[in-house]
């Protein structure tokens, strides 16, 4: 159902301004921090829509009695100032002499209409200045950040003038600021000039007028006496194209200002008819403002459906950031996983100190001779007085520790460089650099891991030993000696060793495994080697956890809600529905 503003029930306003203020919600709280394909258009009508929402809207759902704002725009040059201050029949805006003019946007009232443009009503954004400007005639820059106010007898109440920059202006802000008053209009006085009616930047907004259902009017300045009829023609043609066929063009001939620098009353006569027309007829205005309100409010499913879409694909980038970012990390983890059970940490000095701790390096190679020998070698280890530990668990402690830093800095170096060819990775990256990296403190949190592991390790062998036998047994041994031998054990598996180090690994697991039996027994100590694989991979787990999370904060410092996209489209179908 479609509501006129003129003859709307309240409770319908109501529900509409309602849910007009509920889309204007969920726009602003939209954000597309990442740099996509599409998102700096979507970008640009995300800021489109909210500031005609704030600006226009918003003003005219909650004022539908407010006087008709007619805003006056066009080209560099085209006679908006001079048009305006003939209207009105006094200077009340200062012709631009130099280009590019910057300065503010001037609102021409009658006095009984002041209390609605002195607050923040319309253009909120804007600040307020009163009074015509000083010296007006002669360029100046003023502050764009503000509207000035005049307010005239000559203008009757229900119908107010902005003279607006010009929306090709070299310089950006003014046409921004044109475009944005633009949306804020009740009705869109477009004065363009004979010699420049067809220049592509007016048509471009005059396309946006059309699609958008703004209210437009033309005034075609400055035309040679002799050219009325076919420029007018051929005006009223590409108006039609652009589906503006109903837009009534006025024509003013190209011939002298008064003394006043004002246009001849015949010039403007038709226009100024037309416009007190509309200020003593509020059905008339009312017809306007419905055909632009409605047109707006149409427009907003398209700009929604596109900032829509936009948002679910940002939300996509950033869950396939976090992703690569889990993936890596959860690679890592695998990575020293099969380090602990591939043979890598019984090479080089752990090997070499191993051999010094049980004795001598004479025994690998006799490995396989005998049974008998073996469990020679094994009873006198346990009854006699054990080697120092502390080298080989010195050497455990580095292999350990270079293992976990290896896979921690791999997935860290496997993250930025996927980072680097993907949708706001880059962005990420340079935003925190420390990002291609581990962090700064890992080698020394590393070392802790370790530590704390091997506390563990000896907490279970003391666990396990408490039993006045086995206590008995590790006492003779040593907490430490046993624990570093339980250690090695964790590592001893052949899987990835090949040639002359899987008889010397082989031989390690084998030594290691019935030297822990003859204190513990079979099953306990399969039991021992799990518990300390399990307790290493959970502090494994916990440090490369806390690697990764250093990129999902960066990925949640630009992460857009999964849901944004679907509240978008929540709060246009409430704005349909209440319609």
């Amino acid at each position: 159902m479609s509501v006129t503003p003129e003859a709307a029930p309240a409770g319908e306003l109501s529900a509409l301004l309602t849910a007009v203020t509920g889309l204007r919600e969920q726009v602003a709280e939209s954000a597309l921090p990442l740099s996509l394909p599409g998102a700096a258009a979507a970008d640009v009508t995300r800021t489109q829509l909210l500031n005609q929402l704030d600006d226009y809207v918003l003003p005219r759902l909650r004022s539908l009695d407010a006087p008709l704002l007619a805003v006056v725009g066009g080209s560099t040059g085209a006679g908006k100032s001079t048009l305006v201050n003939s209207i009105v029949g006094s200077t009340v805006t200062r012709p631009g002499v130099l280009r590019p003019t910057t300065r503010s946007p001037v609102l021409v009232h009658h006095p009984d209409d002041t209390r609605w443009f002195v607050g923040d009503r319309v253009l909120p954004g804007l600040g307020r200045i009163t009074g015509a400007p000083a010296g007006a005639g002669q360029a100046g820059l003023e502050d764009i950040s503000a509207v000035r106010l005049v307010a005239v007898d000559s203008l009757l109440p229900g119908l107010a003038l902005l003279d607006a920059p010009d929306i090709d202006s070299v310089v950006s802000s003014n046409r921004d600021l044109a475009a944005q008053l633009l949306a804020a209009a009740d009705l869109w006085l477009f004065v363009t000039t004979a010699a420049r009616y067809a220049d592509a930047v007016p048509w471009g907004l005059l396309r946006q007028a059309s699609e958008r259902g703004t209210s437009v009017a033309v005034v075609l300045d400055r035309v040679p006496p002799e050219a009325v009829a076919e420029i007018r023609d051929h005006l009223s043609s590409m108006l039609k194209e652009q589906g503006l066929s109903l837009a009534p063009v006025f024509t003013v001939r190209e011939v002298p200002l008064d003394p006043a620098g004002l246009l001849r009353p015949e010039e403007i006569g038709p226009l100024k008819e037309w416009l007190t027309a509309l200020a003593r007829d509020a059905r008339a205005r009312g017809m306007v403002v419905r055909h632009t309100l409605s047109g707006a409010l149409d427009s907003i499913d398209g700009r929604i459906d596109e900032l829509a879409r936009a948002t679910t694909e940002q939300h996509s980038a950033t869950r396939a950031l976090s992703k690569v970012a889990d993936t890596a990390y959860a690679a890592a983890a695998v990575g020293v996983e099969r380090g602990m059970s591939d043979g890598t940490l019984l090479r080089g000095e752990v090997l070499a100190r191993w051999q010094e701790f049980v004795g001598t390096g004479e025994f690998f190679k006799q490995v396989e001779s005998t049974v008998s020998r073996l469990r020679d070698r094994l009873v006198a280890m346990v009854k006699g007085e054990p080697p120092p530990a502390a080298e080989l668990g010195e050497a455990l402690h580095s292999g350990v520790a270079a293992l976990v830093t290896a896979e921690a800095a791999a997935a860290a170096s496997t993250t930025a460089r996927s980072w680097r060819g993907m949708p706001g990775g880059t962005l990420l990256l340079s935003q925190r650099p420390q990002l291609a990296g581990s962090s700064d403190d890992l080698p020394d949190r590393v070392q802790r891991l370790v530590r704390e592991w091997q506390d563990d390790v000896l907490e279970l062998v003391r666990n396990e030993g408490q039993d006045r036998r086995t206590t008995a047994k590790v006492a003779a041994y040593g907490v430490n000696g046993v624990g570093v031998v339980l250690m090695l054990v964790t590592f001893a598996h052949t899987g990835g060793v090949t040639g002359a180090e899987a008889g010397i690994a082989g031989g390690t697991a084998v030594l290691g495994q019935k030297l822990l039996e003859a204190i513990f027994g079979d099953q306990a100590v399969r039991s021992l080697a799990a518990k300390a694989r399990a307790a290493l991979h959970d502090r494994v787990q916990e440090l490369f956890g806390a690697e990764a999370a250093r990129y999902q904060e960066a990925v949640e410092s630009v992460e857009v809600p999964r849901d944004q996209g679907r509240r978008l489209m929540a709060a246009a179908m409430g704005v349909k529905a209440a319609r």
